[in-house]
């Protein structure tokens, strides 16, 4: 096995996309998937958990990374805005456009793949809105400017994964602007 080149976690993902793509998240093992990557299942199980986790593992860099950027963000900023302010770091963590839309597919194509997702969606909020109560919110103020701040950042998300010239910040701009006018016509 080739388990000296780099980016073990890299290809791990890779390996895994491709193969839940090609033969479904059901038949595909974590053996197969470490065969694909060129390592063995002891390594692949260093990195994750189960098999699962190689199309969700970048999720908790992400939250670290969010989390960090609600502090830097001034105080006295409203929580709407210093959650949306947080998102424009996101960039610096997303996986390729390819990657996402073809991880999009599989997810979209697999209960527990889409329960996974709804748990670390979930694991995320909780995340932020704990970062906005540290910051002196109320819990309800941190929820629903969480729950607001999500529901932008899917939809720019969305556009951006679809989109390879766009930018990810102008969409999240955008994606608030409609936000804001239907909350407040």
């Amino acid at each position: 096995m080739a388990r000296w080149e780099g980016n073990t976690r890299g290809r791990l993902e890779r390996a895994a996309l491709d193969l839940f793509t090609e033969q479904g998240y059901d038949r595909t093992t974590v053996a197969e998937i470490a065969r694909r990557a060129g390592l063995t299942e002891r390594s692949f199980y260093r990195w994750y958990t189960d098999k699962r986790e190689a199309l969700f593992g970048g999720g908790q860099e992400l939250e670290e990374l969010l989390v960090a950027a609600v502090a830097e963000v001034p105080e006295g900023t409203a929580p709407l805005d210093t959650l949306l302010r947080a998102f424009t770091k996101a960039p610096e963590v997303f996986r390729p456009r390819e990657f996402l839309r073809a991880r999009a597919a599989v997810i979209a194509a697999s209960p527990p793949l889409r329960e996974r997702e709804l748990i670390k969606t979930a694991s995320m909020s909780a995340a932020l809105k704990k970062a906005l109560e540290n910051r002196g919110h109320p819990p309800a103020s941190a929820r629903l400017a969480t729950d607001a701040a999500m529901a932008v950042v899917r939809v720019a998300g969305e556009r951006w994964a679809a989109d390879e010239s766009a930018d990810y910040e102008t969409l999240l701009r955008a994606a608030e602007r409609e936000l804001r006018a239907i909350v407040c016509p």
